[in-house]
């Protein structure tokens, strides 16, 4: 069956097959029971009086309830907006409007107020069944089959460079990201993924879930990522694999055998969204017997642009491996194609990228250049087409001239045994304009002067960082990256 929008995203709807594994409440739903229920849904939606392309709101946690009405608004011919269900009231407000939300969804016990738009609310029972009330009862004429060029989904952005934008992505945009993941994993109905990202983001939503849901395997969903009770939920529900940042995977591996981690069984894991250190997959693989697989994503390419491929094709460590369902190009900065193995900005163009950013014309502007969107990102491809990330244009460290890369700098550290997490940053200096720091959180004790010397070893003199300092803990945005504007701030703030 040819698949054009996500309304068509289960390859059988009327499996009794489990799609979704709640874990809060307890619940295994079937693809006959979750279809059913979503159909149900989109009926509801379109006779709320809302019009095709109107946008509702979703400020729910991980589980069931965010799935149903997820995939009910874009069956429903509506533009949903997933928002991070910790915003705050201003920044709540704040996204609903840039969004031009007509609604808001969010869970029967949130107390969400003064939103300025209806607010309607989810529940589901023991059974799995997920109800929404305060949807009004009225009339929709207009046509309720979705196309592929319409919008099913607003994203925002990080805001790691300023206020979030918000990106609009088409059923076509969405669903082929979701398959081509599939078809680049080998995902099928043997296959069944625990979620530990965030459905609001792409990695969770995308990445985990949608991806799962297109090859017939199923999603086992707790109400959020518990490093305690995570290789429990693993063994019990029969996962085959994960996709996380890296800090949890550090995480997971730091608590490994305090949790009695299985030293085997994952077919595979995968690591997404923030640079994987190639020390830290070393002890992945070595610690839990699977193949980890590093892969390239962005929100305004619906999730992912590259990755390594699976065994026995090669997976090269330090690279985001080949482009999927994408071209990818490096430019200079005169914007011209640059021949393998030479550093530039990385630019991407295909099926999975947005073509434009919501009622931000200037950031458009900025954005596209001859058709490629231009991702910020600094790398490199080889001779195979593997592409390899060493930065951001905006995080390169410019020390008396000298562009330093935090990611080169953070991967040596992470080299070293004591070192298990290290942030790397420019600092203002009155003699090279800016210098290099670094922040780490330590496994055993080490010496800032020792981790200095042990840089040396590895690194040119200027890359070296003046100044160790060691942290207990590195702050974190909602996707679990660490944001080196925070860490920066933070020594700011230590030095005042």
């Amino acid at each position: 069956m040819q698949r054009s929008t996500l309304g068509e995203l289960f390859e059988d709807p009327a499996s009794a097959a489990p799609a979704v594994v709640s874990l809060s409440p307890l619940a295994a739903v079937s693809y006959r029971s979750l279809s059913a229920q979503i159909e149900q849904l989109a009926s509801q939606f379109c006779g709320s009086g809302l019009r095709p392309g109107d946008c509702v709101a979703l400020s729910i946690p991980n589980g069931l309830e965010f799935l149903v009405a997820f995939l009910a608004l874009v069956r429903a011919r509506l533009v949903a907006a997933t928002l991070n269900p910790q915003f705050k009231a201003d920044e709540l407000r704040r996204a609903l409007e840039d969004t031009h939300a007509r609604a808001l969804i969010v869970t029967r016990d949130d107390s969400a107020k003064d939103a300025g738009v209806p607010i309607w609310r989810s529940a589901v029972d023991e059974s799995g069944t997920v109800t929404i009330a305060g949807v009004p009862d009225s009339v929709r004429g207009a046509d309720t089959t979705a196309v592929p060029e319409d919008i099913a989904l607003f994203m925002n952005t990080s805001g790691t460079t300023g206020r979030p934008k918000v990106v609009p992505l088409t059923h076509a945009n969405v669903l082929s990201s979701a398959l081509d993941i599939a078809s680049h994993y080998r995902l099928d109905a043997e296959d069944r993924s625990l979620v530990v990202m965030p459905l609001f983001h792409g990695h969770g939503l995308i990445g985990a879930a949608l991806s799962t849901l297109a090859s017939g395997g199923a999603l086992i969903v707790p109400p959020r990522f518990s490093a305690s009770s995570f290789w429990t939920a693993f063994r019990e529900h029969r996962a085959t694999w994960y996709t996380a940042v890296p800090t949890i995977h550090q995480i997971l591996l730091l608590r490994a055998d305090e949790d009695r981690a299985p030293s085997s069984g994952p077919r595979f894991i995968r690591s997404c969204s923030a640079p994987l250190a190639p020390a830290v997959l070393r002890n992945l693989e070595d610690r839990f017997g699977a193949p980890v697989i590093e892969a390239y994503g962005m929100t305004e390419a619906a999730h992912q642009v590259a990755s390594n491929p699976l065994p026995p094709r090669a997976r090269k460590p330090g690279t985001v491996g080949l482009p999927i369902g994408v071209e990818i190009a490096v430019l200079d900065g005169a914007f011209r194609r640059l021949p393998p193995n030479q550093s530039g900005e990385v630019v991407v163009r295909g099926r999975h990228v947005m073509s434009g950013y919501r009622d931000n014309p200037a950031a458009n502007a900025e954005s596209f250049v001859d058709g490629w969107f231009r991702t910020g990102d600094v790398g490199e491809l080889d001779g195979d087409g593997y592409l390899a990330l060493t930065g951001r244009i905006k995080d390169l460290i410019n020390r008396g001239g000298e562009k330093i890369s935090p990611t080169e700098v953070e991967a040596v550290l992470l080299e070293n045994p004591a070192v298990a997490e290290a942030s790397v940053f420019g600092v203002p200096d009155a003699k090279y304009g800016e210098d290099v720091w670094a922040a780490v959180v330590l496994r055993k004790a080490a010496e800032p002067a020792r981790l200095r010397d042990f840089c040396r070893e590895h690194l040119a003199d200027f890359k070296v960082p003046r100044e160790i300092r060691v942290v207990s803990a590195l702050p974190r945005n909602a996707m679990g990256k660490v944001v080196r504007r925070d860490v920066a701030a933070l020594f700011k703030a230590d030095k005042q």
